[in-house]
C-alpha cells in the first residue's frame, strides 16, 4: 500500500478534478448542463452528484485498487457498510448541499474520507465556488489548499462563550433544534449551506460553533466524516454531546443525536449545555 501522504496527493488532485466538473454543471459549461432533478427520500439528486461521484469512484479505483480499500458513495451506497468491511474504507459524497447547489448559493463541497477501524485518517474538502480545498491527515493538522499552493489553517480562539458565532441550516430544521439554539449561550448566528461549508465556516474563522440535531433524518457517514476530521485537525471539536466520538462504517450510516462541532475552547460547556436544554423542553 501507498503511504498516507501518497494517498493524501492522489486525493487531492482528484478533489481538483471533480470541483471543476460540478462547476461546469453550476455555471450551466458541462456538455450537457440540464441537472436532471429527481428526488429519493425527500432529497435532491442531479445528473451532476451521480457524474462526479462516477470519477471520483473510478479515479480513486484507477490509482489505489480494490485489495485493500472499500468505497463508498452516497450516490452509489446500497447497504456497503457493515462491521465486515474492509480495515480501510474511503466514504465519500460527491455533491454535499445538493439543494444549495440547485438554489446557486454556492455554498456546495466535496467530501473525501478514509476511514480506518471506524474513525477519520485523511480527509478532503473541497469548496468549488472558493476554489479551496481543505484537507488533514490525522495528526498532522489541516491545510487550506488553492491553485496556487497551501497553508497550514486553524479555528478561532480567545472568545468568551457569548461571543461565539454559530453557523446554522437554512433548510434542515426542527421544533427541538430551534428551541435549543434560542436558548443557547451565544446568540450570534450565520446561515450557511451543507455541513461541509458549515465547517470550512469554522475552520476560516467566520463561526465557530455547530448543532446537528437528528429528528426524522440524520447526517449519514458521508455528510460528516471528511469535515470532522477537517475542523480536529485545525483544533477543534466533533462529538457527540456526551463527548463520545463519532464512528463510521459501522451498521448504521446514520448519525443520530446531538451532534456538536465547535472551535473546542467552550466545547463541554456547550454539548452540556444543549444536552440540559433538551431534557428541559421533554
Amino acid at each position: 500500500m501507498k503511504d498516507l501522504q501518497e494517498i493524501l496527493a492522489i486525493a487531492r488532485e482528484i478533489s481538483w478534478g471533480a470541483s471543476d466538473i460540478l462547476r461546469s454543471y453550476y455555471d450551466g459549461t458541462a456538455k450537457d448542463p440540464n441537472l436532471d432533478i429527481q428526488y429519493k427520500q425527500n432529497e435532491p439528486v442531479t445528473v451532476a452528484d451521480v457524474a462526479v461521484s462516477k470519477y471520483i469512484l473510478e479515479k480513486l479505483q484507477a490509482a489505489l485498487g480494490n485489495e485493500d480499500f472499500a468505497y463508498i458513495s452516497e450516490e452509489t451506497y446500497k447497504s456497503q457498510l457493515s462491521p465486515e468491511s474492509p480495515e480501510w474504507v474511503w466514504i465519500i459524497d460527491p455533491l454535499d448541499g445538493t439543494r444549495d447547489f440547485i438554489e446557486k448559493t454556492g455554498e456546495y463541497a466535496i467530501h473525501i474520507a478514509l476511514v480506518k477501524e471506524k474513525r477519520p485518517i485523511l480527509a478532503v474538502v473541497a469548496v468549488p465556488e472558493t476554489e479551496k480545498l481543505y484537507f488533514a491527515t490525522k495528526g498532522g493538522g489541516t491545510f487550506v489548499e488553492t491553485r496556487n499552493g497551501f497553508a497550514p489553517i486553524q479555528v478561532s480562539s480567545g472568545k468568551p462563550v457569548a461571543d461565539l458565532t454559530v453557523v446554522a441550516s437554512r433548510s434542515h430544521r426542527n421544533e427541538s433544534l430551534d428551541y435549543l439554539l434560542q436558548n443557547f449561550p451565544c446568540q450570534n448566528y450565520k446561515s450557511v449551506g451543507s455541513i461541509g461549508c458549515k465547517i470550512v465556516a469554522i475552520v476560516e474563522q467566520q463561526a465557530d460553533v455547530y448543532v446537528s440535531l437528528s429528528g426524522k433524518s440524520a447526517p449519514k457517514d458521508w455528510d460528516i466524516a471528511a469535515p470532522e476530521l477537517i475542523l480536529t485537525e485545525a483544533g477543534g471539536q466533533f462529538t457527540h454531546f456526551d463527548g463520545s466520538l463519532l464512528t463510521y462504517n459501522t451498521d448504521d450510516i446514520n448519525q443520530w443525536g446531538g451532534l456538536m462541532a465547535s472551535n473546542g475552547e467552550h466545547h463541554q460547556l456547550l454539548s452540556d449545555t444543549a444536552y440540559r436544554l433538551l431534557l428541559d423542553k421533554d
